[in-house]
């Protein structure tokens, strides 16, 4: 009867990438041409709302449409809306260790790994070249190519078409650290885990059935 209770384990684990597998700071880049008093104070202007900005580039915008909008509203913001593009690289500041550990360990047991992660089509290679765990991903659902970002649950629709192969989205776990967009992946099937840090996240890929080493 033990055995008739363990948890099953998934057909698929879907992870989020920027702050989950990797650190993502938009000031660091936009400080190696400002400053980062001037790039702190331009990320977090209202007025400006770098996040939204981020978010219609991250949903399909071109990079040279996004920084043409934003200069012509905002001409006093152009040193730093160009540097973002072109020292983008800086803002991936490095992999999250921990996390990419269990990565690493799911990919040696053969569990099928898949990636959804909100970027922009532009910028996205620059992640592609940086950090070679991304090729243990048998895909990469990447929000700029497809026209449409997480929350929205169109994308979800797209990670479903990408992953019939391996599974349902209802056989899947999904890692985000945005709870607005574990709730959405909820909502769609998905056993959505919000990530607070790696040490959380293996306990609660371990309770799930996942073949992961317990943390000591």
């Amino acid at each position: 009867m033990g055995d008739l209770l363990a948890p099953r384990a998934a057909d698929a684990v879907v992870f989020d990438l920027g702050n989950v597998l990797i650190s993502w700071d938009p000031v660091a880049a936009v400080a190696l041409a400002v400053g980062h008093e001037r790039a702190a104070a331009f990320v977090a202007d209202p007025d400006f709302d770098f996040a939204g900005w981020n978010r219609a580039n991250d949903a399909g915008r071109g990079l040279d449409e996004a920084e043409r909008v934003a200069v012509e509203s905002h001409p006093h913001y152009a040193q730093e809306v160009t540097a973002y593009r072109r020292h983008f690289g800086a803002s991936l500041v490095g992999e999250i260790a921990g996390t990419v550990e269990i990565l690493r360990e799911l990919h040696a047991a053969d569990v099928p790994l898949f990636a959804l992660t909100n970027w922009s089509a532009d910028l996205f290679p620059v992640a592609l070249e940086m950090f070679d765990f991304l090729d243990l991903f048998e895909d990469i659902i990447v929000s700029g190519e497809e026209g449409v970002a997480k929350p929205d649950p169109e994308i979800f629709e797209v990670l479903e078409e990408r992953v019939a192969h391996r599974a349902g989205l209802d056989d899947c776990i999904f890692i985000d650290d945005s709870p607005v967009n574990v709730q959405a992946a909820a909502a769609t099937g998905l056993d959505a885990i919000h990530f607070t840090g790696p040490d959380h996240l293996r306990e609660d890929l371990v309770a799930r059935g996942m073949p992961l080493r317990p943390h000591p």
